[in-house]
């Protein structure tokens, strides 16, 4: 990308003829980069801020003490998951398939959820004319079927099952009394935040109120904040880097909350009031999802959760993270390497754009055989603005090119980079993805060895595009533009140095591809 901003792109040669006459600053072209980053990064941060009022919550008091030394604890299992299942809550969600640290080769420890002191999925009821299960009630288990009756002859069922990485509950009231009972489904989610892994991808809390998605970054929710919303249906929960831990009450009218609850946080949601005559039942079901944030896994459980696959974070060009994720999982699918499928992705990208590439090219071949009547036009009409307008602009027209025609190459690998580099950062395969020396492509390179090759292969590129200077001024706008451009792949190397592997893998093939293009135009030009 940088080299369509060296002194032969059409911004360049523009500039110079606009500001000929005008003393330049040798920082002027950096300065105006380093702006055009950082109002980047500020519209970023703009776009992604939390627009939900909030609310103060001065309920806020510290996780309730439950005592469940009485209740025993039991494990439910399937082939994606373990869960230890105490009363009416379920924690310690081991992920079967996802190891905790996957670069620690000798340690393969799945990833937990839920599983830190006071973490919980609860589910349960609260009863008007009897009484209904506490989190302290120890249930009869039978099977995967858990009763309980209470002192009213009130029998309440509860039957869990797993299907992917769904936990379902289904809870059963069966009024054996003479008279009418109304029981209110709830269920919350209680747990710490997970700010150090959030860098660059949203993560919070999350709830799909009324086909709307609304968000809350763990820093609104550590401001003391509480949020409230009133919904049909939907689900609450929270959402991490990879993984999701979501609740879903099958019941119309209820009210979600998100808020602080001492040192951690809770989500929750209250159904509405359900009655049953004396005897007849009534069947809750309460859903789960507890795994990771991955599209295709996310689309299988939505039907079960409707609005579960839209809470990936794809970011504002997800129009492109979406197909690059697919072409990279379908690349691997073949080279079984996502190392391998980045370098051949690469290679179909730069492909595809050769057309545009080539045209850049040669019209920067077309300014540098143009430099020498350009800088004699700047001196000519140093002093006369229009007149050099004039002149270039015919100059541009007698050599069939144009000062903008550099830029779309350039333009297109914008969207393209930042999409990579939201793709890497959200797809879980990545996260214990393996290339030659390196452990995890969503991470930093261990030994800076590819950003050196990067910022290596980005001098090279820019040295080969770099006409001489000789007889300019040090005043010359092409002279002050060389000096800046000089340290750019210093600058780019030290960038680079803490960003995920795979995305300076992809910068990297990509110079490299980008001096192969440069040699073989160059040599059916001579």
């Amino acid at each position: 990308m940088v080299k369509y901003m060296d002194n032969n792109s059409g911004f360049r040669q523009w500039n110079a003829a606009r500001d000929a006459a005008q003393p330049k600053s040798r920082w002027g072209g950096i300065l105006w980069w380093f702006i055009l980053f950082l109002a980047s990064w500020w519209l970023l941060s703009w776009w992604l801020a939390p627009t939900t009022p909030a609310t103060s919550d001065t309920n806020s008091a510290a996780t309730e003490h439950a005592d469940l030394t009485n209740v025993p604890v039991y494990e439910i299992k399937s082939d994606n998951l373990t869960a230890d299942v105490q009363g009416l809550r379920i924690s310690n969600i081991e992920l079967l398939k996802y190891a905790a640290d996957p670069s620690d080769k000798e340690n393969t420890a799945p990833i937990t959820l839920l599983g830190t002191d006071g973490a919980f999925a609860e589910i349960g009821m609260v009863a008007v004319g009897t009484t209904a299960p506490t989190a302290e009630t120890v249930w009869r288990v039978n099977g995967d079927e858990y009763n309980w009756r209470n002192p009213d002859g009130i029998e309440f069922t509860r039957k869990i099952t797993t299907d992917g990485y769904i936990i379902s509950v289904a809870d059963t009231v069966h009024n054996a009394s003479d008279s009418e009972i109304t029981v209110a489904p709830y269920g919350r989610i209680v747990r710490a935040n997970d700010m150090a892994s959030s860098a660059g991808v949203y993560s919070g809390s999350v709830a799909f109120v009324n086909s709307d998605l609304e968000h809350e970054d763990w820093a609104r929710l550590a401001d003391n904040k509480s949020f409230a919303y009133t919904t049909s249906g939907g689900f609450v929960g929270f959402v991490d880097q990879y993984w999701e831990t979501i609740l879903s009450v099958d019941s119309a009218d209820q009210t979600m909350r998100i808020k602080p609850l001492g040192t951690l946080f809770q989500a929750d949601t209250a159904a509405a009031a359900i009655s049953v005559a004396p005897g007849a039942e009534h069947t809750i079901t309460t859903n789960l999802y507890m795994g990771p944030r991955d599209q295709q896994i996310l689309s299988g459980a939505d039907a079960v959760i409707p609005g579960l696959d839209e809470t990936v974070d794809y970011g504002w060009f997800w129009f492109f993270v979406q197909p690059i994720l697919w072409l990279l999982n379908i690349l691997n699918s073949f080279v079984m390497n996502y190392g391998v499928a980045i370098i051949i992705m690469t290679l179909l990208l730069r492909l595809a754009m050769w057309p545009l590439t080539r045209k850049s090219y040669v019209s920067m071949m077309a300014m540098q055989k143009m430099q020498p009547e350009m800088m004699r036009i700047q001196k000519l009409y140093a002093n006369d603005k229009a007149r050099l307008q004039i002149e270039m602009m015919r100059l541009y027209q007698t050599h069939k090119t144009s000062p903008m025609s550099g830029c779309l190459p350039m333009l297109i690998q914008i969207p393209i980079f930042f999409a990579l580099y939201k793709a890497l950062l959200i797809s879980v395969q990545m996260r214990s993805a393996q290339f030659l020396w390196i452990s995890d492509l969503a991470s930093m390179d261990p030994y800076f060895i590819l950003p050196i090759l990067m910022g290596a292969t980005m001098w090279l590129q820019q040295y080969l595009q770099t006409p001489s200077t000789a007889g300019t001024s040090n005043n010359d706008a092409v002279a002050q533009t060389q000096k800046v451009m000089k340290w750019m792949p210093l600058i780019f190397t030290v960038m680079f140095a803490w960003m995920p592997a795979g995305l300076v893998l992809y910068w990297t093939i990509s110079n490299i591809f980008g001096i192969g293009q440069m040699y073989y135009i160059k040599r059916l030009k001579k």
